[in-house]
């Protein structure tokens, strides 16, 4: 099942994800792969809980959509589940970030090269792994996601107020995109 995404205004966006119970586990695979394919049907690298209006700290990555051909990274496609940042190290990176709740805006956002992460992957096994590169970027602006923290909380002041419209549109249901979204009630 697809999901609409949600945009940029809605409440869900801003709260602090919660943990999958025991018993809510078990429901978890078909939610994955419904991630999946709202991310892809949305031509996303990853996609979190609260953007399909679910606050549960679940998020979906397929970075190596990101890789450019010939690179030497590899990429990681996989759910991460009741996931916590254990550490992030490394140089800061800047990279030109977009997500698709927030359709036709980009900004450059920096971030540590690596990332040290604890979560259940979708056969529900607890791993504590280390990424680094565009892997590590996805992530962590996931992981964001599930803290109630948009990628837009890191821009300049100057760059927040040149898109200060385009979030207003955004919120009001006026932003143009190619998916499926659920716009804030008014």
């Amino acid at each position: 099942m697809i999901y609409p995404v949600v945009a940029y205004g809605d409440p869900v966006l801003r709260k602090v994800a919660i943990d999958f119970t025991k018993d809510e586990l078990n429901e978890v695979s078909t939610l994955i792969d419904d991630m999946f394919e709202t991310m892809s049907g949305a031509q996303g690298v990853g996609l979190a809980g609260p953007q399909i209006g679910k606050a549960k700290r679940i998020f979906v990555i397929d970075s190596n959509l990101m890789l450019e051909e010939g690179s030497e990274e590899t990429g990681y496609k996989g759910a991460f589940i009741n996931a916590e940042i254990i550490e992030e190290f490394g140089e800061d990176v800047g990279f030109d970030e977009g997500c698709l709740s927030i359709p036709g805006i980009n900004g450059e956002v920096v971030r540590p090269e690596g990332v040290i992460i604890k979560y259940l992957d979708e056969s529900l096994k607890e791993r504590e792994e280390k990424f680094t590169g565009v892997t590590a970027r996805v992530i962590q602006h996931e992981y964001d996601h599930i803290e109630g923290v948009l990628f837009t909380d890191y821009l300049s002041p100057i760059k927040k107020r040149l898109i200060k419209s385009k979030l207003n549109n955004i919120t009001k249901g006026k932003a143009p995109h190619a998916y499926r979204m659920r716009f804030p009630k008014k």
